[in-house]
Parts: structure tokens; sequence; C-alpha cells
């Protein structure tokens, strides 16, 4: 049977009055699973170990070692539960419902460590302005199962087209995976030439984060559901170090734009939705953003891109 064409309908809409809430307690919630990957997973450059990646039920750990032994954990958003696996078998699971994140927090330890592990978790959130300890944070307790749904849906739609994206290129470049640091999906592609040394800045993380996060000259892109300066949920694209001319580039679709602030191309997710084909769309604004950062920033095109 052929696959199914992509339609609009395949993206929902991502309302923010309903979603809010439960992001800012699900953003907590994955910080601390994904925690538990930055203490077991084995360190690999830009910090890929820490990240989680799309299911078709959710998001995953995939399986991280401890010993001879291997722990993975799903947020599932169909059930609406956190399952915890290991390789003997074993499992443990709570339901993803409304609950503070010092409830959530003590419930995933429970269980994790009732399946014979104990990961050394930093015990609050980084790359957020308020940083509560999670044992303390009683303030987050939303969660709208149906929100939290279209929001893993969208994401799922968006990591399908990355992955469609990351085909046409030969040379270094990440996978699509989620960093529940700033909880956005991303996707980076590498020039191959180091870069000059990041400032940091990002609030409640050290700077060495960042610095290794950008060691080497890149063009990332990505989806957030809004905050700080685009304060929608948006696709976005950014190169660093931006070279010059980058911002003044024609991007496609017509609904993309440079945002000053943020120092990047945003495509607002509702342009996407919305558009008669939004596959189309989105990978038109990942190819020619990409192309304005490997244009601009002479790029060695011919040996990094993959021929047709």
């Amino acid at each position: 049977m052929a696959a199914q064409a992509p339609t609009a309908a395949a993206w929902p809409d991502l309302s923010p009055a309903a979603w809010r809430d439960t992001f800012a307690t699900l953003h907590m919630w994955m910080q601390i699973v994904g925690k538990t990957r930055l203490a077991l997973a084995p360190f690999e450059n830009h910090w890929w170990h820490v990240t989680l990646y799309v299911t078709e039920r959710g998001f995953t750990t995939l399986p991280m070692p401890a010993g001879t032994r291997a722990l993975s954990v799903e947020f599932d958003f169909l059930d609406h539960r956190l399952v915890m696996r290991c390789d003997d078998g074993a499992s443990r699971s709570l339901d993803l419902a409304p609950m503070t994140v010092a409830s959530f927090f003590a419930e995933y330890l429970e269980g994790v460590r009732s399946l014979g592990f104990d990961p050394r978790i930093v015990p609050r959130p980084v790359e957020v302005e308020v940083a509560t300890p999670f044992a303390q944070d009683h303030g987050h307790s939303s969660y709208d199962a149906v929100a939290a749904h279209a929001w893993w849906r969208t994401v799922a739609q968006a990591d399908r087209v990355f992955k469609r994206f990351r085909s046409g290129y030969s040379g270094k470049q990440s996978p699509s995976h989620f960093f529940w640091g700033s909880f956005d999906l991303a996707v980076t592609r590498f020039s191959g030439r180091p870069a000059p040394r990041h400032p940091g800045g990002a609030p409640n993380c050290p700077d060495y984060v960042m610095v290794e996060a950008y060691s080497r000259e890149c063009a990332s892109a990505g989806f957030w559901p809004g905050g700080g300066a685009v304060d929608e949920a948006a696709f976005y694209a950014y190169a660093y170090p931006e070279p010059e001319g980058y911002s003044g580039a024609k991007v496609r679709p017509a609904a993309a734009y440079y945002h000053a602030k943020a120092r990047e191309f945003i495509l607002p997710y509702a342009a996407v939705r919305t558009a008669p084909d939004p596959d189309a769309a989105l990978l038109e604004f990942l190819q020619s953003t990409y192309e304005a950062a490997a244009s601009q920033g002479k790029w060695d095109r011919e040996a990094l891109e993959r021929k047709a």
C-alpha cells in the first residue's frame, strides 16, 4: 500500500491558550527524564547524548547503559503514561495527569530506583529564568491531555519532515532530536570548520554547555512552541557564527522573516499548518535558510551536499 500523502489535516491546531500551562509543567517533567540520560549515557559531541527522540507514541530516551544493564524511559502521549523499562523485562509506569513537578519528581525517582538504577540527577532545571528545584516546585501542576497530544503530534510531523531534509546532506549533521532544556526539536548541519568560542549566557546554564554545543560552525533549524522573544509556535533557523549578509538573505516561503532580537529566521507554525502543502512549505524554509548560511558563510557546498 502506498504511503498516505501528507495533508494539512495532519498538522494539529496548537492553541497557545490551551497549551501554555501544560507546556510549563511538561517542560519540567521532561527535564527530569532528560537529566537521567545526561547522567547515564556516554558523552557525545554537542551534548547529543542527552537528547530525546520522537516515537510513534511520544518521546524516548533510547536505552541508557548503567553497568551491564540498560534502562529506557518513554513519554506515551497516546495512553498518557510515563513508562520505564529495563533489559531484564521489568518495568514501572506512572500516569501523566495533573500533578506538581515535586510529586512527579518523587514518583519518577521511586520508579527508577525500584528497577535498580540510581542516576545522579542535578535536581533543578536549566535554560529557564526561574530555576525552582524540582522537589520544591509546587507551582507547575497542569496537564491537559488533549493539548499535550496535539503538541506531540505537531512535533512528530516536524520530525518526519526534518528527516527528509537530512537526506540531502553528506557532511556532519545531527539527528532530528529533542532538547529538553530549550524544549525544541532540532536538526543541525556543520561546515566542518571550528567556530569561535560561544559567549554562553543561557539562563541558569553553565557557559561550558553552550561552548561545547557551538564548538563547530553550524546551521541549525528547529521547532518550539513559543516563548521569550517569539511568543508563538514557530519553526526557526540560525547560523553560528552568523555570517555577514545572513539576516538579509531571501528565504522562503513568504511568511518567513528574520527576527532581529532572536537573531533567527522565523516561520510561524500557523503559516505551515494552513499552507496548501505544509510539508513543502517547511522544506522550503529548511532548505532556503540552510542555503543562506552555507552561501554567506562560504561553506564547501560541492563537497557537503548530497547529489540527487
